[in-house]
């Protein structure tokens, strides 16, 4: 990353930090994947039980392969042999210590937005989880809320609908159709402009490019 985007993100990173913390989230600002790493596992004490969302983030900062090789209690859906116990381990990981995930969009003034297919992820954001740890890069933060729902509906979730094999017309055309397939991965939109009780919400802000 060259100097003046660092610096850039550096001073974006902090601004948010206090919005977010306005709002009684617990937030840090990590300039480096390294350094949001290294918080998250700070904040998760050992033998805790752990769940998380699809993330591309937490896969592309490291967090997750941490997470996994960790001495903790971990809910892993993916390792379900049937679609019943996949089912029953996501239900499993609504009542985790720690909820592991990410946003598709952060406002500047501290609103998190995400949409959401099955609703696990949204769900856990919501309620269940004793704590839920968000990690966003600041490629995620938006002026408004208004460009928080936008970058959510037109960049966020058509570029993650080409991770799946689905069939949506934003895996074919990359736009938003405002569809209602039965493959949509918008079904749930959770906005979450408070985090109550305070605190329950740590948001890690990583001063690089991460997910969509």
């Amino acid at each position: 990353m060259n100097k003046a985007k660092k610096d850039f993100y550096d001073k974006l990173g902090s601004s948010v930090v206090k919005a977010l913390e306005s709002r009684h989230f617990e937030s840090y600002y990590c300039p480096t994947a390294e350094a949001a790493k290294e918080k998250v596992l700070s904040l998760i004490p050992e033998g805790k039980s752990v769940g998380w969302g699809g993330s591309m983030t937490l896969d592309e900062t490291g967090i997750l392969p941490a997470i996994k090789s960790g001495n903790y209690e971990k809910i892993d859906r993916d390792n379900a042999k049937t679609p019943q116990e996949r089912k029953e381990l996501m239900l499993k990981a609504l009542t985790a210590d720690y909820f592991l995930m990410s946003a598709n969009a952060i406002s500047k003034d501290g609103v998190i937005y995400n949409l959401d297919g099955n609703g696990n992820r949204a769900a856990a954001m919501v309620y269940g989880p004793e704590n839920v740890i968000v990690v966003a890069g600041l490629n995620k933060i938006a002026a408004s809320q208004e460009d928080a729902l936008l970058r959510t509906r037109n960049c966020a979730a058509p570029m993650n609908a080409q991770r799946f094999d689905i069939k949506t017309p934003c895996k074919t055309t990359g736009e938003c159709a405002n569809c209602k397939c039965v493959d949509s991965i918008c079904a749930n939109f959770v906005i979450t402009r408070l985090c109550r009780p305070a605190e329950r919400i740590k948001v890690i802000l990583v001063g690089e490019d991460f997910g969509f």
